[in-house]
Order: structure tokens, then C-alpha cells, then sequence
């Protein structure tokens, strides 16, 4: 009896959005796993299954891990453990010489995309080639968010119906065959139909939709989000996956009529029956295998030495009795070298870290703002908004990008004057670079004279359906869970500060991730002023008192923010302050002045076009230059290098270079004892570090498929996204220039607590257990009291024995940082 075989389309559409890059328009990017449809399976099973899948480079090359391993960066010693802990001791001989010796390969020819070749050798046709360019001239003009002067028809009826009435009502059309004209306008027409001409087989039809969606996977992954997630729109779109295939059918079939007539075949006729399916479970591979051992041992090289640096830590070295004052960042790696030099120049003050939205979700409307902006982490949902009046900020435009440019008359008489003049000022700033309205400016977020509605007057009172403010008891636990999380509940100095970051640049598509990530993908400033604000409100404080956690009277917070790219900060509300405050903030300031300038001389090792060993001064400012330099690639280095995320007291990693490469969030577990302030911690740590440190991963090992490639083609697609060109596919992951001097390693976390307390935190939850448990981060338990180092591994905490017997103590770090532009090992600051 003959088999029937079903094709469920809703089944298809649901795997193409899960395997589809996720990527967010650019006003909205925030990093994340690249390969996050893999994440049920252990990390290096999901890397063999996406690689002989989708064709994807997860690793380096075998020649480039025994580069390293020539040159010192990936220890023997390291080699040997884990060869003998996955293969045993008495196959160390064979797997040391396999790795070592054995001739490289090129990574397995993909499964999906072998159907698209089928065409070529039947046909002699390049489908891509007759279909995208039209393809993606359609998307972008539908979804354009601001470029284009004309909207593209029906856009509430959606992409087909839109469509349907362009070919309608245009003189010109872009379907031209009779029967793909018919099967458009026909609304009963079914994507099925569509396969059964073009596939013909039913078994092979869902493998067709793989392999002609991954044929361009940014604008389809870009789809996929927007139909799920709309309000990452700010001019709405209806759009859906569905209508995209729909579509790309048409244009198939229109184009295979043009080029043969209406009589081709389908292409199951020429699809061998020994052609593999897709998506099944890898097998054993001895290529992959050698892989797997070169990367953990690359890994486990450095984590080594960061365990045995922790083991090392004296707080009592550390202890201060007189605290000058406390300073409050984000743990963006970005922050582990200011928080260093503020320390350096101000012995007696602390740091501390936690994720920049300081415990406060919500929605910020500017004054002079069209639409709210989320200042929380992306997968939160906030009930509060947070409204802006009294506000003189005003973003100036050119005069050239007026939408008069975009017609006959008007494009032609502002190019003869306006234009003129762009090209002159455009010219000289290449040579005298400055500020311009083009700029993107963290400091011009908000404004910082006007006015934000902070205190909940009227609960009744909606905006959008929003909450305006917070009443006094949603601040006082907001206030409360995030000074107990990072340890701060006694010894309060007089100035408390939080400082939240952002970035400035001009020749950056990208500047959304160069904010502030815990802020969904934007500055700080915002939350750093309001959580100022409730710190210094007298009800929040009673609140406080009342549960035991008092704040002196003659404390008072303050709200700053750090621009990482110029280097600079400025500060908020400092007419509230005390007489005596506002002399110990204008010290304060001195404090970080010299800090501001010492980093920038750190940052500045990494850039070709600065000489880092003149006066740190003098390269500040060249430095500040550069985020206004339109010749200038990178503008910062953003997370790369990230490698580690810590998770304790400030005085247990203190004495510590860690090279901008850690996270750095505060915590104390003697006020914890249970993990109830840690599971909100490792809930957020896990998918926020690890989904930037995996971007940054894959970008690396694969920055063609996986990363965006060199940026210096790349054109803004309507306000969405980046493209090759004018024509090419949207280009997910992160460009060229921001992951060059990234090397490939998953995230390691540590947590300074009891490794049963961890245990039982990770399991809480199964979404962040995910992450440990199937090795897509590394975490080690640091015990508090013997520092004893215990590794997460196969769902138990095994103890761990460093092999790095020593880590170099270092009296001139300056030097050393002056000397090279490599990831420096990790030191001890003597």
C-alpha cells in the first residue's frame, strides 16, 4: 500500500523562526546566542548539528589552535586534562598526537542549500540570482521605517495585499508571466499549490523552504522577529514569514516561466533519493572530536589561571574605614578597567556592579519624542513609564536630509546649494573631525535639566496603559532588592553614585549595541537618575529604615553617566546636594578625571592610529576624536575580549588585572545565605553576558556566516538593518571590525557562595539551568571561606585543582599596557 505523506506548513513556518537568526531591527540591537535554537542540545553536539546543517564555521581552523598553542597562549598541561578527562588516561598518547599532528580539513559541505544547486545543474538557472534583488527591493520598501518619502499601499492589510495592489495600479509590474499573475491575485491560492509546481514532491517540501529561506537569512530571521514581535517597529508593519514564502514562490515561478516557457518540470524530478534530509541528530566524528579538544583547551588555558587568581584574594588587604565615596556601574566588561583606575586614584572609595537598569523597568517618553523607549532588559515587559517635561533639548538636522531632497524640483535645487556645502563640511571633518547632527550622542538621551515624573501621583492615571512613575513602595523594594543584591546595606558613604553607560559615535550602524545592553540597547542615564532620585526621597528611606537597612541622613545619591567611547561622564541633579556634598563631589570629580584619562590611555593600546605611550591627557583627546571621526571603524571596542563574568565581593577580585575581559557584579553571600538575591543575578547574568559573549563567539570563528562581515559596504537598509550594497541580503551578527581582537571563548562564571547554594539556584529555574547545564557558559563555584574552586559539570559541582601554580605579580601596569596591543595573561596588581 502506497505511504501518504503529510506536509504541515504551520509545523515548517514554526522551525524556519526558530532556526532563522534572530536578529532585531538596529534601533533595537541587543546581542544574543547566535545558534539559540540549538540550546537544548550540550554545546559541542549543537555545534556539530549546526554546522553540518547550515554549513556554519564554529571553530577556528586546527592550524590556528596549534598557532596558539606554538606560541604559549594554549598550555600542555591543560592539553593532557582534558583529553584525559574525555577520552581517558589510556588514550592521552593517540588523542595528543591526533591533535598535534593529524592534516586539517575544510568544515562538512552543508545539507541545507542542496536543492537550490539542483537547480542550477537542470536548468542552468541561478534562482537567486532572478529572485532576491526584487525580493529584498519589495521587503525593505514595505518595512522601511523612515528612508523612503512614498509608503508602500495597504501596509495594514499586509505584505501580499500591498503587493496585489502595486501590480495593480502600476504602469510598470515585476511579475510579468501570465500564470504567476494569475496565482497572485488568486486569493485562494495556497503555498502548497505553489510547491506542487515547484518542488512536486511532498517529502522534500519542507527542505525546499529551508533551503530557499537560508538562501538569505537576514531578511527572513528579520521577518520572523517582526511578525512575532511587533513593537519592534516604530511605523508598524504587518508581516508574517508566511506571506515572505508566498511571495518568493510567485517570483520563482514568474521567473522560470520567463526563462523556459510554462512547460519546466518540477524539481523532484531531479532530486536523487540519496540526497540526505535535514536537521537530524549528528553522528560521531573524529574531525569534530579534535575540535571540541583544541577549544576546551584554548578555554580551560585561561580560565586556569582566573580560578587560581580568585583563590588568591586577601580582603582584608582592601578593608576601608573612612569611605570617601561609592560608585555604582553597570557590570559591563567596559566598566572593569574605570572601576580600576577609580580605585587606583581613590584608594579609599569603592565600586561596585549590577546590571545598568539598576533594578528599575520601565519606559522612558522623551518630551520632545514621538515614542517611548524600553530601559530594561529586552525580555522584560514593563508596567511603568517614565515621562520627560520641561525639556530644552533639541536634535538639530541637516538641512540636506530634508524629504524635500527625495523630489524632482527639491533633490535638485538642494543638491546645487545645501548639497554643495554637506560635501564641504563633510570633507573637513574628515580631516577636523566635530560634532554633527548625525551623531550619535548617549549624553543627548535626555535632557539633563528637564524634569522626569519619577514619584507615582495618581495610580488611575495611564499612559498608553502604563503606570507614570512608581508609587513610594514600588521604590522602596526596587531601592532595597538592589542594594542587598550587591552587598551595599551598611557604611554608607556621604556620596553614593549610580552610573550608568552609553556611547557616542558617527560612523557606527551598530551604536545600539555599544550602549547599554541591561538598558535594551541605550543609555543609562535615564535610570541612573531616577534611581538617584529614589535613593534621596525621605518616604523610600523610612520604608528602608523600617526593615533594617538605614541610610545616614547625610548621604546623598547621585546619578551619572559614562560615555565609553569619548571617555567622559557627566552628572545630574547636583543643586539638590548639600553645601558640604557639593565640595566633596567637586573632589570627587578631580578623582575621576584622572580615572576617565587613564582609561582611555588603556583603551588606546588597542588602536593603530594612536601612540599610547604619550601623557594619558594628551591621549584623551585624541581619543574623545575618534567617536566623532568618520574614517573611523571602531570607534570602540565594545565586549570584545569578554571572557569572564565574576560574581562576588569587589575585595575578593580587586587585586586582580583581568584586562577589561569581566562582567563584574557585586555580591555578598553572608547577606544571601539562602541565593534569593543570587537567582535573580544568574537569571539575569546567563542570558545577558552569555548572549553577548556567544555573538561575539560566533562572529568570530565564522564572521562571514555567523558575523556581519567588513562594515565598509555596508548600507543602512531602511532604518532596519545593514546590507552589502544596495541589493544584497540584511547581514546578521556583528561586523568585522568589532570582533578582530576577540578571541573565541565561552563565558566563565564565577559565584563566591556555598556550591550546594548554587545548585539549588540554577535549578530553580530550567531556562537558566539550560545555559550550565548544557555547557553553553561555564560556571565554578569559588567556596567563601576555604576558596576552594568546584566546576559545574554534568549536573554536580566537582572540585577543581588549578594547574597555574603562579600568577605574576606586576609593579608598573602602565608599562605593560603600553608595550602591547595583545590579551595580557591574567596579573596580579602589586
Amino acid at each position: 500500500m502506497a505511504h501518504s505523506v503529510s506536509f504541515d506548513l504551520d509545523h515548517v513556518l514554526h522551525d524556519l523562526g526558530h532556526y532563522l537568526p534572530a536578529q532585531s531591527p538596529l534601533k533595537d540591537f541587543v546581542h544574543h546566542n547566535t545558534l539559540h535554537a540549538f540550546q537544548n542540545l550540550s554545546f559541542h553536539e549543537a555545534l556539530q548539528k549546526a554546522s553540518e546543517n547550515f554549513g556554519y564555521k564554529v571553530y577556528w581552523d586546527i592550524e590556528k589552535y596549534r598557532e596558539l598553542y606554538h606560541r604559549g597562549k594554549i598550555s600542555l598541561e591543560i592539553i593532557d586534562r582534558v583529553i584525559t578527562e574525555h577520552k581517558g588516561p589510556d588514550n592521552l598518547p593517540y588523542w595528543r598526537d591526533l591533535i598535534l599532528h593529524a592534516s586539517n580539513q575544510d568544515f562538512p559541505e552543508p545539507k541545507v542549500g542542496q536543492l537550490r544547486k539542483i537547480w542550477k545543474k537542470a536548468y542552468n538557472l541561478n534562482l537567486d540570482k532572478e529572485v532576491h534583488q526584487t525580493l529584498f527591493r519589495l521587503v525593505s520598501a514595505y518595512l522601511d521605517q523612515g528612508i523612503s518619502i512614498w509608503k508602500f499601499p495597504l501596509e495594514a492589510k499586509g505584505l501580499i495585499a500591498g503587493i496585489r495592489t502595486l501590480e495593480k495600479n502600476s504602469f510598470s509590474t515585476f511579475v510579468k508571466s501570465d500564470r504567476a499573475r494569475t496565482l497572485l491575485f488568486n486569493t485562494h491560492t495556497k503555498i502548497e499549490d505553489l510547491l506542487q509546481l515547484l518542488v512536486g514532491v511532498k517529502e522534500r517540501y519542507a527542505q525546499y523552504l529551508f533551503d530557499q529561506q537560508f538562501a538569505h537569512p537576514g531578511w527572513s530571521g528579520m521577518v520572523a522577529v517582526l511578525e512575532n514581535q511587533e513593537h519592534s517597529l516604530l511605523d508598524k508593519r504587518k508581516v508574517s514569514l508566511h506571506d515572505l514564502i508566498f511571495l518568493e514562490c510567485i517570483l520563482e515561478i514568474d521567473a522560470l516561466d520567463r526563462r523556459r516557457g510554462e512547460k519546466w518540470k518540477a524539481l523532484g524530478e531531479y532530486i536523487p533519493s540519496t540526497l540526505p534530509g535535514i536537521l537530524e541528530s549528528p553522528k560521531y566524528s573524529e574531525w569534530f572530536e579534535i575540535h571540541k579538544i583544541w577549544q576546551e583547551s584554548l578555554e580551560w588555558t585561561y580560565y586556569d589561571q582566573v580560578i587560581k587568581g580568585l583563590q588568591l584574594s586577601h580582603p582584608k588587604d582592601f578593608k576601608v574605614d573612612n569611605i570617601s565615596f561609592q560608585a555604582i556601574f553597570c557590570i559591563d566588561d567596559r566598566s572593569c578597567s574605570i572601576r580600576r583606575y577609580v580605585e587606583r586614584f581613590a584608594p579609599d572609595a569603592q565600586t561596585f556592579g549590577t546590571a545598568g537598569f539598576f533594578n528599575l523597568p520601565f519606559y522612558f517618553q522623551p518630551e520632545h519624542g514621538k515614542f517611548m523607549t524600553k530601559v530594561c532588559p529586552a525580555p522584560v515587559t514593563p508596567a511603568h513609564v517614565i515621562k520627560e517635561t520641561e525639556s530644552r533639548i533639541r536634535h538639530t538636522k541637516d538641512v540636506h536630509f530634508s524629504k524635500h531632497s527625495k523630489g524632482i524640483f527639491g533633490g535638485w535645487a538642494i543638491s546645487q546649494t545645501m548639497g554643495f556645502w554637506s560635501a564641504i563640511k563633510m570633507a573637513k571633518s574628515i580631516f577636523l573631525p566635530s560634532e554633527t547632527p548625525a551623531m550619535v550622542s548617549s549624553f543627548k538621551h535626555m535632557d539633563p535639566n528637564g524634569k522626569l515624573s519619577i514619584v507615582c501621583k495618581n495610580p488611575e492615571h495611564k499612559h498608553h496603559g502604563l503606570q507614570v512613575g512608581f508609587t513610594v513602595e514600588e521604590m522602596g523594594n526596587a531601592l532595597e532588592g538592589l542594594l542587598k543584591s550587591i552587598g551595599l546595606i551598611n557604611e554608607f558613604a556621604p556620596l553614593v553614585y549610580f552610573i550608568g553607560h552609553g556611547a557616542s559615535s558617527v560612523n557606527n550602524t551598530h551604536y545600539a549595541g555599544y550602549d547599554c545592553g541591561a538598558c535594551s540597547g541605550r543609555s543609562g542615564s535615564v535610570n541612573a537618575r531616577v534611581a538617584a532620585s529614589i535613593g534621596n526621597n525621605p518616604e523610600v528611606r523610612q520604608i528602608l529604615a523600617d526593615k533594617g537597612l538605614v541610610i545616614p541622613d547625610q548621604t546623598q545619591f547621585v546619578g551619572g553617566l559614562h560615555d565609553t567611547t569619548r571617555d567622559e561622564m557627566e552628572f545630574y541633579d547636583l543643586d539638590e546636594l548639600s553645601e558640604t556634598n557639593r565640595l566633596l563631589h567637586e573632589r570627587n570629580l578631580q578623582t575621576f578625571e584622572i580615572a576617565l584619562d587613564y582609561n582611555a590611555k588603556e583603551r588606546s593600546r588597542r588602536f593603530h592610529t594612536i601612540d599610547s605611550k604619550q601623557e594619558a591627557k594628551k591621549v584623551h583627546e585624541q581619543v574623545k576624536l575618534r567617536a566623532l571621526s568618520l574614517f573611523v571603524t571602531r570607534p570602540e571596542w565594545n565586549h570584545a575580549t569578554n571572557a569572564l563574568c565574576v560574581v562576588g565581593k569587589r575585595e575578593n577580585n580587586r587585586h586582580l588585572f583581568l584586562d577589561k575581559r569581566a562582567f563584574l557584579n557585586s555580591y555578598d553571600h553572608i547577606i544571601d545565605p539562602e541565593g534569593k538575591y543570587l537567582f535573580g543575578i544568574l537569571k539575569a547574568v546567563a542570558p545577558v553576558c552569555g548572549g553577548i559573549n556567544l555573538e561575539y563567539y560566533f562572529s568570530k570563528v565564522d564572521n562571514d556566516m555567523l558575523g556581519a562581515g567588513t562594515k565598509l559596504p555596508h548600507n543602512v537598509i531602511g532604518l532596519i538593518g545593514v546590507a552589502n550594497g544596495m541589493d544584497g541580503d540584511l547581514r546578521t551578527g556583528l561586523p568585522l571590525q568589532m570582533v578582530n581582537i576577540h578571541d573565541p571563548l565561552r563565558i566563565l562564571i564565577t559565584v563566591e557562595h556555598y556550591p550546594e547554594i548554587i545548585l539549588d539556584t540554577i535549578q530553580t529555574h530550567e531556562p537558566t539551568y539550560e545555559w550550565f547545564v548544557n555547557d553553553w557558559v561555564k560556571l565554578v563555584c569559588i567556596h567563601p571561606e576555604t576558596k576552594n574552586a568546584f566546576v559545574f559539570k554534568g549536573g554536580e559541582f566537582v572540585a577543581y585543582h588549578p594547574k597555574t601554580q603562579h600568577i605574576e605579580a606586576v609593579q608598573n601596569l602602565d608599562a605593560v599596557l603600553e608595550s602591547t596591543a595583545e590579551n595580557l595573561p591574567v596579573y596580579v596588581i602589586a
